[in-house]
């Protein structure tokens, strides 16, 4: 099933609830803009490779690449997304309920981008509208079992993988180039660098466009009525409005991120950003193709990690990573509460 943008609107003009969903679900995007987004273009600023105002407009377009691209190809992460809960088959409080799990990702990534630390919006949006389908069942019933075993699954090879990978890539290229002149190599690697931000903003829309995607269609068809849906056609139309929202949030909030990952976390060198990119860029393509959600923030954040860790460990500045793995931690009990909280609360004022 699919929804063309002329239904779309149609059904926006005449369906109040409808249009509280599709604006809390354009927040959360927006949100992902400010929060998720910048990691990809971090490293390449950081090392002043490219200039801020670029990078952004370069993530922007690659966003929507990454979005359009991987969508035609494989849309099974949309897929796991959309299937991961049940809000039931009473369409006005499952639209409550997903108001309240999209409440909470605001929430919680507001606060986060407040005081500059790069949480999860993938692990908060999966845990937000969990928490709404906890307490709109008023159990356990709604949780798809299955599919959260893939976000299990996502959240160690993110972790794991991205630091392995970015540690060894790093290595790899510091033996490849350690004859070659210095002024030489930091001019491949400059350029490298702005393909692997390009590579990691494309799966960067790949990954996290289809989630909000996924999300956003499951908040269209409940609020129409329609809580059967299982299978959808993804369109054009909503990929561009997607990836839009997202560039938008990353050209409004996204240095406060650049600065946290990019530069206080740990120092980078050209080729060490470009190692991060590149890794961080081959395990979310891994994660695509397989239909596994994973974190982009937990991928890049353990690659640049482990680009660091491969020249000396004390080069990462560890009060840095520490504030980043309990906000990661408290992710998904805090999200999930507050869209618990949000949907009792919902349902007793309206």
């Amino acid at each position: 099933m699919t929804i063309t943008f002329s239904d779309f609107l149609a059904r926006l003009m005449s369906n109040p609830a409808l249009m509280v969903t599709v604006a809390l679900t354009l927040g959360v995007i927006l949100v992902n803009g400010w929060t998720d987004a910048p990691n990809a273009i971090a490293t390449c600023i950081s090392t002043r490779s490219m200039s801020p105002r670029a990078a952004i407009l370069m993530a922007a377009v690659f966003n929507f690449l990454g979005v359009f691209v991987m969508t035609m190809l494989n849309a099974t992460v949309a897929q796991t997304i959309y299937n991961m809960v049940d809000f039931g088959t009473n369409a006005g409080d499952a639209t409550i309920a997903l108001c309240a799990g999209m409440f909470a990702i605001v929430l919680w990534a507001t606060i986060a981008w407040y005081f500059g630390i790069p949480t999860s919006e993938s692990h908060a949006l999966i845990a937000g509208i969990s928490g709404a389908a906890v307490a709109i069942q008023n159990g356990f019933g709604g949780i798809n079992g299955a599919a959260w075993m893939k976000v299990i699954y996502g959240l160690a090879l993110s972790s794991a993988l991205g630091f392995a990978m970015g540690y060894g890539t790093t290595k790899l290229m510091a033996f490849i180039f350690k004859r070659v002149e210095r002024r030489k190599a930091d001019r491949f690697f400059k350029g490298g660098q702005i393909a692997g931000s390009a590579a990691m903003a494309f799966m960067h829309g790949a990954q996290d466009g289809q989630k909000f995607i996924g999300v956003f269609l499951l908040g269209t068809f409940i609020a129409g009525g329609q809580t059967d849906v299982t299978v959808f056609t993804i369109p054009i139309w909503l990929m561009i409005l997607c990836s839009l929202v997202m560039g938008f949030g990353t050209s409004v909030g996204g240095l406060r991120i650049i600065k946290a990952v990019g530069m206080d976390m740990v120092k980078l060198e050209k080729y060490q950003g470009f190692s991060a990119d590149i890794a961080a860029a081959g395990c979310l393509l891994l994660s695509s193709l397989t239909g596994i959600p994973v974190s982009t923030t937990h991928t890049k954040t353990t690659a640049i990690m482990g680009a660091g860790a491969s020249k000396r460990l004390s080069s990462v500045n560890m009060g840095v990573v520490k504030e980043m793995i309990y906000a990661w931690v408290l992710t998904f009990p805090c999200c999930g509460l507050v869209g618990f909280l949000m949907v009792k609360l919902f349902l007793a004022i309206f």
